[in-house]
């Protein structure tokens, strides 16, 4: 047997056969796991930070959750690039899968490596130059700025496995191998989960590093993530030809990964941008607000990174299917997957809801920044189900080379909505909390604006042929 018919009964995989159902089930399932887990590590951070005491000064873990919350977006930024470039990357490497292109399949793999590697350098130049400037346009308080700059340095100048763990969970997901990428995920969020309490607190022979332990425990247990995806790789993605000669760059390879992952990089980076804008508005309100919305934010990590492995999830099997030219089935996968994305936010809604009191008490947070906390997830949910038929769309819209089109939506609901919304009723409410109103106010004008454009694109691509 040929070396190209192993390959082509290699892919020949569930993503073009099995029932769209189970395979979006099948194939979901570990990545809203992987998913998930990533939100383990800014949550888990945040827990145990703060309970971080001082005998000199009160109210020490609210400082360092102020500061975690301050440096965020950065790591939001993190995430945008890898996670963006890691869409280009998937959705090229099935599409080429799916054409049986073998050899540029491995052209894509080799060039994503070195594109890792370029990434990271720009943010280790950050960590070592900007993190100062970027934090100060944030704060004037010398404690919480002090903090926040000791934790993002750390992260910034190590975010190679950060970095490095998403392109190589791209390049599982692209051939369809979701559940290696999972473990690998699993593996580090429970090393950062146990690294954590030891090294914030100096458990045994360890030191007590305080924040600086938060962020050597979530580094570590990325670049466990990002060593156990390259095993993975390396040994499973057979399909894919490996050697020296692929991970030479190529300026077309390149710019194709980058044409489809712009977008989604600036649709990711959006969030940073959001939270980074949020951040200042409710600064203009008290610290307490901004220390609220960081903790709000990372609690709802679990049901939007949740929808963001759905949103993984469709990306691949529309655009494998749509390589093949099979629209009947590209039709079940966006059906599928909106269904399966909005039963996950309206599990999280009402789980939301009920548990916001209980959610928020695990916290040590002061009563007046745990009402607000409060405050933020009975209003901000009410928005869900309009976020994750958003989410839904922005891959779908991506998976079908609309790339734009997913930024404008992204735009839309995360940008020119919800920050002037959320600046005009820090003026106009007698209440702090309603300016929380803005985000789910965001998700509708976008939800409408997003069935705007899906209609344009089945008129191009006559889907329902």
């Amino acid at each position: 047997m040929s070396e190209n018919t192993v390959r082509e009964k290699t892919t020949e995989n569930k993503m073009g056969i099995m029932p769209m159902p189970k395979l979006m089930l099948t194939m979901g399932l570990p990545m809203i796991v992987s998913m998930i887990v990533q939100a383990f590590y800014n949550i888990v951070d945040s827990f145990f930070v703060s309970r971080i005491t001082d005998g000199q000064l009160e109210n020490m873990g609210e400082y360092a959750v102020n500061a975690l919350t301050l440096a965020f977006p950065v790591q939001l930024l993190i995430i945008a690039v890898g996670v963006g470039t890691g869409v280009g990357i998937n959705a090229l490497l099935s599409r080429s899968l799916g054409e049986k292109n073998f050899e540029r399949a491995g052209k894509i793999a080799g060039n994503a490596i070195f594109i890792g590697i370029c990434t990271y350098v720009v943010f280790l130049l950050f960590g070592i130059f900007g993190t100062q400037a970027f934090l100060k346009s944030q704060t004037s308080d010398p404690i919480a700025l002090g903090m926040a700059d000791e934790y993002l340095s750390i992260c910034c100048v190590l975010s190679f496995g950060a970095v490095g763990s998403m392109i190589f969970e791209k390049l599982l997901q692209g051939t369809g191998r979701t559940v290696p990428s999972t473990i690998a995920q699993l593996a580090g969020a429970v090393t950062n989960i146990v690294l954590d309490p030891v090294l914030i607190y100096g458990l045994g022979f360890f030191p007590k590093m305080g924040i600086k332990g938060a962020a050597y425990a979530t580094v570590i247990g990325q670049i466990l993530t990002m060593v156990m995806g390259a095993i993975f790789h390396f040994r499973l993605n057979k399909e894919i030809p490996g050697g020296f000669g692929y991970f030479k760059p190529q300026r077309g390879i390149i710019g194709d990964i980058y044409r489809i992952g712009i977008p989604d990089i600036i649709i990711q980076a959006l969030m940073s941008v959001m939270t980074y804008g949020l951040n200042i508005i409710l600064g203009g309100i008290s610290q307490s607000t901004v220390t609220a919305y960081g903790i709000y934010y990372k609690i709802q990590q679990f049901v939007f990174f949740a929808a963001f492995g759905m949103n993984n999830t469709i990306i691949p099997v529309v655009s494998f299917n749509y390589g093949k030219g099979d629209k009947k089935r590209v039709s079940q996968s966006i059906k599928y997957g909106m269904l399966y994305t909005l039963a996950l936010m309206l599990f999280g809604l009402i789980g939301l809801q009920i548990f916001a009191e209980q959610i928020c008490g695990v916290f040590a947070l002061s009563a007046q920044t745990e009402k607000l906390c409060i405050y933020a997830i009975r209003i901000v949910t009410l928005g869900y189900l309009f976020a994750g038929a958003n989410i839904a769309y922005q891959g779908i819209f991506q998976a079908l080379d609309h790339g734009i089109s997913s930024l404008v939506l992204s735009l839309i609901r995360l940008l020119i909505i919800p920050l002037p919304t959320a600046f005009a009723l820090t003026y106009a409410a007698e209440e702090e909390k309603i300016v929380w109103a803005a985000v789910p106010f965001g998700e509708l004008i976008g939800f409408i604006a997003a069935l705007i454009i899906m209609a344009k694109i089945n008129k191009q691509i006559k889907l329902k042929d």
